[in-house]
């Protein structure tokens, strides 16, 4: 199975190619430069990996949540590309993303969403099958994320950067640690993409969670 992955939901874009017994992967910190530079390092991969993109499986992209712009970019390069090819595409959570790189029993998985947000998920690995949502992606204040009952769990992802006071605060009866300076990336985009169903390009569409980015006045002040 030959799986190109790709993940521009952060400020950081990145590619991987899953193959049979290796993985082959590209980051770069993009900024907003993720529309410029993301098929160059897709072109560059294939041509370290010695394919066409006529000999993959299928496409893999980190669906969000996260940033509009980017979820679009990798959605919308990523159906070109299938399309063109005539294969198969796989969307994958960028929560569970960032739980598969954390790689523990049990994961709190909270991305900065802005605006005094977060995009927030709770995950315990199921072995060999992947994850099994505990609380499912919702966005919500940190002072207001799900409440857990059990203990030994490991919190990661920017929103545990940026709110970690609060978070702290909310699980300190359940986090065990708290990992920093994890976001997603398309390694584990492509390892997930083994565990999860393909579909037509035409069907694949970002998770959004959050359906407005811009509030008028009289909504910011509510």
């Amino acid at each position: 199975m030959k799986i190109l992955a790709l993940e521009t939901s952060t400020e950081f874009c990145s590619v991987a190619l899953l193959l049979e017994e290796a993985i082959i992967e590209k980051e770069v910190h993009a900024g907003q430069r993720h529309s410029e530079i993301l098929l160059l390092m897709i072109q560059e991969i294939l041509v370290e990996a010695k394919l066409t993109l006529q000999q993959i499986d299928s496409i893999a992209f980190g669906a969000g949540p996260g940033s509009f712009t980017g979820l679009r970019i990798a959605c919308g390069i990523a159906q070109g590309l299938a399309y063109a090819a005539g294969i198969s595409i796989i969307r994958i959570s960028t929560l569970e993303a960032v739980a598969q790189k954390i790689d523990k029993q049990k994961v709190i998985v909270a991305l900065d969403a802005r605006m005094g947000e977060i995009y927030h998920a709770a995950y315990q690995k199921v072995t060999n099958q992947g994850w099994e949502i505990i609380s499912s992606p919702i966005l919500c204040l940190p002072q207001q994320a799900p409440v857990l009952s059990d203990t030994n769990w490991h919190g990661s992802g920017s929103g545990f950067d940026v709110y970690r006071k609060e978070l702290s605060l909310r699980y300190r009866k359940n986090l065990q640690r708290i990992h920093s300076d994890i976001h997603p990336h398309a390694k584990e985009i492509a390892q997930l993409a083994l565990l999860h169903s393909s579909t037509d390009p035409t069907n694949a569409t970002p998770i959004y969670l959050r359906n407005k980015v811009a509030l008028k006045e009289n909504e910011r002040q509510l």
